[in-house]
């Protein structure tokens, strides 16, 4: 696949917003609990899309025909995945969190040789591999030694499970589901494609926030910081970044697409630095330098 400048805005947009997302997610994870900021996030992306999808929202019909797939793919990509990430950000910080993202790309290669009979070229192994020792290097806080008796940060834990929900949501794209491939599916535009995921994933993350008040009731502190993180959260990572990376990776792939998500905790370092004051320790610096090497490899 040939990347042009096009398709390389549309990969590079996401990590960008996704990066701002984990920065202020853990900048109001004191003001909002993780699955009510979820809820609250894809609820006011759901009413922002309603103008949009309406045509296809007056045609339930054609979502019941199809129920199975996209509710699939609305517990795993808005669901699963950034109910995670808010929780992972409790414990973690936002660098850690992009940077254990990083090891997407292996991710991307194994659900795909796994659940999709697509094998990995060499080139793409080699790329994963340094971007998993950039991971390994961020998870044992600069100590290579620590690996043989590393303690995990439940947010770290629980990052791993979250891009592994990712990486089989961005093959369902690329791999759709008999009812949504090209010639199979309505003639939905980009709104209503999207809304069709959302639906069935505001009905997950509502649930989620649902049992997060019972068994640990929070309260909401507003504030204007709050109501800007959700403005931002509701548009940004989730309406445009969605959109582009559907359409990314429907052009160039999964594997391809996976090795984009390690420019995240580059754009996370420098939003980090410039809201919360955390600069980086020497062991993101060399992370860094191993995930941009596991691009060029990958890419060459």
């Amino acid at each position: 696949m040939k990347l042009t400048p096009r398709l390389a805005l549309l990969l590079t947009l996401p990590p960008l917003l996704w990066a701002g997302n984990a920065v202020v997610g853990r900048l109001v994870r004191d003001a909002i609990p993780p699955m009510t900021l979820n809820a609250v996030r894809w609820g006011l992306a759901w009413l922002l899309l309603v103008p949009l999808a309406w045509p296809m929202l007056r045609h339930p019909g054609d979502l019941l025909k199809r129920w199975r797939s996209l509710a699939w793919l609305g517990f795993l990509g808005m669901g699963c995945y950034n109910s995670l990430q808010y929780l992972a950000l409790h414990t973690s910080s936002p660098l850690n969190v992009t940077l254990i993202t990083a090891s997407m790309p292996v991710w991307m290669l194994g659900v795909g040789a796994v659940f999709y009979g697509v094998r990995p070229k060499r080139k793409q192994l080699a790329g994963a591999v340094l971007s998993l020792v950039g991971v390994a290097l961020v998870i044992a806080r600069g100590n290579p030694a620590a690996l043989l008796a590393v303690h995990f940060v439940p947010g770290d834990l629980l990052m791993l499970v979250a891009i592994f929900t990712w990486a089989i949501y961005s093959w369902m794209l690329a791999r759709a589901a008999p009812g949504l491939r090209p010639g199979e599916k309505p003639d939905w535009n980009w709104a209503e494609s999207l809304m069709s995921q959302l639906v069935f994933g505001v009905m997950f993350s509502g649930v989620a926030a649902g049992v997060e008040q019972v068994v640990a009731p929070a309260p909401i502190h507003w504030s204007p910081t709050l109501i800007a993180v959700l403005a931002y959260v509701a548009v940004a990572p989730s309406l445009i970044a969605y959109r582009c990376w559907g359409v990314g990776v429907a052009e160039a792939g999964p594997a391809l697409a996976g090795f984009f998500v390690n420019l995240t905790p580059v754009f996370a370092a420098i939003i980090s630095a410039a809201l919360l004051g955390q600069v980086p320790a020497w062991y993101h610096g060399a992370a860094f330098v191993l995930i941009a090497a596991g691009i060029v490899v990958s890419s060459s």
